[in-house]
């Protein structure tokens, strides 16, 4: 796949139900590369996945979007499971080299706004949503967590192994792709919904 645009890197989600139906004429509107939907029952949640979050992340016990303030895997799994479906997409970006992570990291920005943007036409056309997004929450410079209440918990989105939920595994059910090649960073959202 070198060499070949972001957008014929994507491909069609699986159709699916009426209400699937009207979840893809919402995502038509917007830079989504791959999608799909599984039921609730079918992500699998993990304590390793939290585990290399305690062990290899720096917003561990840093920020409301990560753990512990999510809570504890079993209680994110129980949240998840209180919805009917979920929606899995992707989003791309190109970069120099995914290998460098200040490079990578500013084209979440990007992501962001397509997870938001979703979630709102979603809400608005009558879903309850639950989202989670790639990383972890980035809106204030500095988190207020553990010291004081989150700023924005209208706007904020916890991040996706912060639940314990391996992502990839999730996408390989759906048929979604997570690598193309070293210049395409493939971006995660999560909507739980009902």
């Amino acid at each position: 796949m070198e060499g070949r645009s972001v957008r014929e890197k994507c491909r069609k989600g699986i159709p699916g139900s009426m209400y699937q139906d009207e979840i893809e004429e919402i995502l038509a509107g917007f830079p989504v590369c791959q999608y799909g939907f599984l039921d609730p029952e079918e992500i699998l949640f993990s304590d390793r996945v939290r585990y290399i979050c305690r062990s290899q992340c720096g917003r561990y016990g840093k920020s409301w979007s990560c753990p512990p303030a999510v809570g504890e895997v079993d209680e994110c799994r129980k949240r998840c499971l209180a919805y009917d479906k979920v929606l899995i997409f992707t989003t791309l970006a190109e970069v120099s080299d995914s290998a460098m992570l200040e490079e990578t990291l500013l084209t979440r920005k990007g992501h962001e706004e397509v997870m938001r943007g979703v979630l709102c036409e979603m809400e608005g056309a009558g879903a309850r949503c639950l989202a989670l997004s790639s990383e972890s929450c980035s809106i204030c410079e500095a988190c207020t967590y553990p010291g004081g209440p989150c700023r924005h918990p209208d706007r904020m989105l916890p991040c996706i192994e912060s639940y314990g939920i391996l992502v990839t595994e999730s996408a390989e059910k759906c048929g979604i792709d997570f690598f193309y090649d070293s210049q395409t960073v493939t971006w995660f959202g999560m909507i739980f919904y009902v």
